[in-house]
């Protein structure tokens, strides 16, 4: 388990990190990928609310410089878990019984 890497303070206090991979608000998983704003549904509403976002992770708004450093670090956490045996053993077993699942073994 990595260290958590601060991306910014929300306006009302609250830490956004990203912590094993995923964009945490106050410790809490947010999102797991970044949206850019321009391929977001709702992003003339997102526009006109924070001035200067280019992305979105949940509900959260990133600027351009805040993006890069929740992709980095979402990008290092990636890396860091697909090299360690014991986590592709963990996907590899969730692959199995979801195989099994759709089979009918319960």
């Amino acid at each position: 388990m990595a260290e958590p890497v601060f991306v910014k303070t929300t306006q009302d206090g609250r830490k956004v990190e990203v912590i094993d991979g995923w964009l945490c608000l106050a410790g809490a998983r947010e999102a797991d990928t970044l949206v850019p704003l321009i391929e977001h549904p709702n992003r003339q509403a997102i526009a006109k609310a924070v001035p200067g976002a280019t992305h979105m992770a949940g509900r959260i708004p990133l600027r351009h410089d805040e993006a890069a450093i929740a992709q980095g670090a979402m990008d290092a956490a990636r890396r860091q878990f697909e090299n360690d045996p014991v986590a592709l053993a963990e996907r590899f077993r969730k692959v199995m019984w979801a195989k099994a699942a759709l089979e009918g073994v319960e």
